[in-house]
């Protein structure tokens, strides 16, 4: 005999990474680089690498703007920094040649304290390395709202 009912299933409850959160993410970022005398293009993507948020710092270069998207896309595709990308990248050369893919630091996986992948953050301005040191600041002022 059939059911007369099923039960219903479970939503899978998913953290979204919302626009607080990305605006002080870019805020840390922008504290950073101010104060280093950096000017940044900072991209919040949710994970799907969708653009949640973005910053252009006055001065900030043109051709940034999107080199800034493709290191959060990238970081939103894989979880983990676009450094360590370009690291995998040189035991399986391919992957710098897929279109989109960014191998040089940046980009930054955005993950709750329980380690689920929300989103990314790009940064893009400075050296690879300023790029890098950017995103992280930004991270750093969010850990706690990402429980």
């Amino acid at each position: 005999a059939m059911l007369a009912s099923t039960p219903v299933l479970a939503q899978d409850k998913k953290t979204a990474i919302n626009i607080d959160t990305a605006k002080k993410i870019a805020a840390g970022c922008v504290a950073k680089a101010k104060a280093e005398g950096w000017r940044m293009n900072i991209a919040i993507v949710d994970d799907g690498g969708n653009l949640k948020y973005f910053e252009r710092m006055d001065g900030a270069f043109r051709g940034s703007i999107q080199i800034a998207q493709l290191k959060a896309n990238t970081s939103s595709m894989f979880p983990f920094p676009t450094k360590a990308v370009g690291e995998i990248a040189q035991r399986v050369p391919g992957i710098a040649h897929v279109p989109g893919i960014v191998t040089f630091e940046g980009g930054v996986p955005i993950k709750t304290a329980g380690g689920e992948h929300v989103g990314a953050v790009g940064v893009s301005g400075g050296t690879a390395e300023q790029d890098g040191i950017c995103a992280q600041a930004g991270l750093d002022l969010v850990k706690d709202d990402l429980k």
